[in-house]
């Protein structure tokens, strides 16, 4: 999972189908295999089923890069698009993968009830990640 830029909510909802595909595109031409997707105007969450010659820092690497190159040069935003440095990635066994994928797929519903910052927040607790709040992502820029 990783922000936009100062957290902003920048890519219009009606680009979110447009976006998720050229994302999985990215992701199936590194040999990856993308199990869930949703990108929320503020952040994405991604599954992936991650191909062992790459790294997932390389694979973020590439996705943010790319998609936000092609994000500018669609206009999806009012201004230039940018995700923010860092990302948040967790390994789950699979048992788990299709408890995760209902998850992510269902962000727009969970969001209503739950701001990224805190969910983000208890993923770490939850897995008993220790953390430094300042070494998060950006949260002072915007409320949540």
């Amino acid at each position: 999972m990783f922000s936009v830029k100062h957290r902003e909510a920048l890519v219009e909802p009606k680009f979110k189908n447009l976006l998720e595909m050229y994302i999985t595109g990215i992701i199936q031409a590194y040999g990856h295999k993308l199990l869930a997707i949703s990108r929320m105007p503020d952040h994405c969450h991604i599954l992936v089923g991650l191909n062992p010659n790459q790294s997932i820092s390389e694979l973020v690497r590439l996705i943010k890069s790319n998609s936000s190159k092609y994000i500018n040069e669609q206009k999806f935003c009012r201004k230039k698009f940018g995700w923010q440095n860092g990302y948040g990635a967790f390994s789950y066994s699979l048992e788990a993968m299709s408890n995760v994928a209902a998850y992510i797929e269902n962000q727009e519903e969970h969001h209503r009830k739950k701001a990224f910052k805190m969910e983000y927040i208890d993923l770490l607790e939850t897995y008993d990640v220790d953390y430094e709040e300042n070494y998060l992502f950006d949260w002072n820029i915007l409320p949540d």
